[in-house]
């Protein structure tokens, strides 16, 4: 009996660690000006941001390390995603839904680290994206460190049609 309150007490640590709130952040903006929507993702959830247009929940989901893919996405060409200054703990993959408009990506989270994706630059040849884990750890508390990818949706003043999409990353503390 003492080993399964222990086993309670500890998931219930390890599930308010991992937990937080979910916000919502605008990008900095496109080149021409308008305001671009950003999203937040504590954990492994994905959110549509500011925005009540994009989708509640990203469409893509990943199944034992491969992406499930529902018929109305759309996966951009590799050929026009850089993800050159990515690390390989970042999946090199997007998807395009909805009216065009609507991009999911993949970020890294778990433990004490949210993720979060902000469209960083648009132009009539290129979307520039960036994936940004945020690490919230108080001082004095343990986190699990395991990394999962984090399905995470922006969306976009115009459909990206042929655009490339640039994806990059930083890192941040909360």
């Amino acid at each position: 009996m003492r080993n399964a309150v222990a086993a309670v007490a500890l998931a219930v640590v390890l599930v308010g660690c991992s937990s937080g709130t979910e916000s919502s952040a605008p990008g900095t903006g496109s080149s021409s000006g308008t305001p671009t929507t950003g999203t937040s993702a504590p954990g492994s959830t994905g959110s549509s941001g500011a925005n009540p247009t994009a989708p509640a929940q990203p469409p893509v989901s990943i199944s034992e390390e491969k992406p499930v893919i529902p018929p109305n996405v759309t996966p951009v060409a590799k050929e026009k995603v850089d993800t050159t200054s990515l690390s390989d703990t970042y999946r090199d993959e997007a998807y395009v839904f909805g009216d065009g408009r609507d991009i999911e990506v993949f970020g890294v989270g778990g433990g004490c680290k949210e993720a979060r994706a902000e469209v960083t630059g648009q132009s009539a040849e290129v979307v520039h994206i960036t994936l940004v884990t945020i690490t919230k750890q108080s001082p004095g508390t343990a986190c699990t460190q395991e990394i999962r990818q984090v399905p995470l949706t922006v969306r976009l003043s115009a459909p990206l049609g042929d655009r490339r999409l640039v994806l990059d990353s930083r890192e941040e503390m909360g």
